[in-house]
C-alpha cells in the first residue's frame, strides 16, 4: 500500500525503528563532529560540522534500510514551482526582518555587522552554510519529514520534526530557560513552514528549498542579530518572528483546502438567472 508520497508503507515498528536509528545517530554524529572541529582548524563562522550529523543518520539508516531511504529521499513528484520558491524564501528573509524590527523596537536599535567585517570572505561564508544547512536538511526535511508523514497529518508530523531538531542542539539547554524556550518554539515554528511549503515536492528540490531557507535565516541572523551569544530577548523576538510566519502559512494552507460551498460552484440554472441589475453598482 502506498503512503501519501507514494513511498510504500511499511509496519509501524518499521517506521519507528528508522526514526530511531536516523535520531540515535544524527544525535551521536553532531556530537562527535562538534568535539572534532577545533582539531580540523574549520571555523565555526564558517561552518559547524556537526550540521553533518543528520547526512550521518540518513547513512546509517540506509545501511539496513536501502529502498525504503532512497524513496523517502526521492521524495514525491511534484517540482519545486516558482512561486512557492518565492514564497518559502521570502518567508525565511521575512522572519529576519520580524526578528530585526521586534528586537530593534525594544533595545532602540540593532547593532548590523557589515559583510566585510567578518572574519571570512561572505562568499565563502554564505557557500558554506548552505553545504551545512543541506547537510542538516537532508536528515529532517528529506528523510524524517516524509518519514512520518506516511503516519501523520503535515502539522503533526513537522510539529514532531521540529521538536526532535530543536532538542539536537543540545547546547541550547544550557542556557536560560526562556532562551531554550524561544529557540524550541524558532525550530518548531519554522518546521512547520518547511512542512507546509514543501509537502510531497520531489527530493531534489525539497533540499534545495530546505536549505535555501535555512541558509537565508543563519545568514540574517549572523549580520543582524546576537541571539547566539545567550541573551534572552532576540531568541526570544526570533521565536516569535518564526511562530508570526509559521500560523501565516498554516491559515494559507486552511483556506487553499477549505471545501467550495455547492452554491457557490454550482452555476443557477438559466430559467432562474437573477435579473439584470439596473444600475451600475446592481442596485
Amino acid at each position: 500500500m502506498a503512503g501519501v508520497h507514494g513511498v510504500e508503507r511499511v509496519g509501524r515498528g518499521g517506521t519507528w525503528g528508522a526514526a530511531g536509528v536516523f535520531t540515535a545517530v544524527a544525535f551521536v554524529a553532531a556530537g562527535v563532529l562538534g568535539a572534532v572541529q577545533p582539531a580540523t582548524g574549520v571555523p565555526t563562522e564558517v561552518v559547524q560540522l556537526t550540521q553533518f550529523g543528520p547526512a550521518a543518520g540518513v547513512g546509517a539508516t540506509a545501511l539496513y534500510r536501502w529502498r525504503r531511504t532512497r524513496e523517502l529521499l526521492r521524495g514525491g513528484g511534484r517540482r519545486g514551482g516558482g512561486g512557492r520558491a518565492v514564497a518559502l524564501l521570502g518567508s525565511a528573509a521575512l522572519i529576519v526582518a520580524l526578528t530585526v524590527g521586534a528586537y530593534g523596537t525594544l533595545r532602540g536599535g540593532v547593532g548590523f555587522t557589515p559583510p566585510g567585517a567578518l572574519h571570512h570572505p561572505f562568499a565563502l561564508i554564505a557557500a558554506a552554510q548552505l553545504v551545512g544547512a543541506c547537510g542538516e536538511e537532508i536528515g529532517w526535511r528529506c528523510f524524517l519529514q516524509p518519514l512520518l508523514r506516511t503516519r501523520f497529518g503535515i502539522l503533526a508530523s513537522s510539529v514532531t520534526v521540529g521538536v526532535v531538531w530543536g532538542a539536537w542542539h543540545v547546547p541550547v539547554f544550557a542556557q536560560a530557560p526562556a532562551y531554550a524556550a524561544g529557540f524550541l518554539v524558532a525550530t518548531v515554528a519554522m518546521s512547520v513552514v518547511l512542512g507546509v511549503a514543501l509537502d510531497r515536492t520531489g527530493g531534489p528540490y525539497r533540499l534545495l528549498l530546505a536549505g535555501g531557507f535555512h541558509t537565508l535565516v543563519n545568514l540574517g541572523l549572523l549580520l543582524c542579530m546576537d541571539e547566539e551569544s545567550g541573551a534572552v530577548t532576540p531568541m526570544l523576538c526570533f521565536g516569535l518572528s518564526c511562530l508570526a510566519v509559521a500560523l501565516a502559512w498554516v491559515r494559507r494552507r486552511a483556506s487553499a483546502a477549505a471545501p467550495v460551498p455547492a452554491s457557490a460552484a454550482a452555476p443557477a440554472p438559466a430559467s432562474e438567472a437573477a435579473p439584470a441589475p439596473t444600475t451600475l453598482h446592481g442596485k
